[in-house]
């Protein structure tokens, strides 16, 4: 089932979440399931929330948001006005200091991530959630 991208932009973390399980339960996928279903849903939702909350806070907002579903599973594009690539933190033991953990988990629960760079400027990172299965770690694929 195909869904057509969603043409408005959402400003926060909370409004692109409610976007993607509106389309991930019309779809019927996740909303009434108590074994995978649920947990794919989990897994969406958390992806959408951790690249919407990096544009908001490390990319200037959200500059562009779409999302849709097929057989291949959830495909969102988040784009946000900053160059600067995603990069995962190495932290030392014992040290202490907030984030550092969403790209990591958004790699970790994507079948696959794409950093492309905007042609005006900024980025959009592409990533595609297996809407069934487990998944893997995500290979990146930077500047397509």
């Amino acid at each position: 089932m195909e869904n057509e991208p969603t043409p408005t932009v959402p400003r926060t973390a909370m409004q692109a979440r409610d976007r993607v399980r509106s389309l991930i339960e019309t779809a019927g996928i996740g909303s009434s399931d108590p074994g995978s279903g649920a947990d794919v849903l989990t897994d969406a939702l958390l992806v959408t929330s951790e690249l919407a909350t990096n544009a908001i806070r490390h990319g200037g907002g959200i500059t562009g948001f779409s999302a849709t579903v097929s057989a291949d599973g959830l495909r969102l594009v988040i784009a946000d006005a900053s160059d600067a690539v995603p990069v995962v933190v190495d932290r030392q033991p014992g040290a202490a200091f907030p984030g550092g953990f969403g790209w990591p988990l958004i790699r970790r629960l994507a079948r696959s991530v794409a950093v492309v760079p905007a042609p005006q400027g900024g980025k959009r990172i592409e990533v595609l959630v297996a809407l069934g299965g487990a998944p893997w770690p995500a290979p990146v694929a930077e500047g397509r």
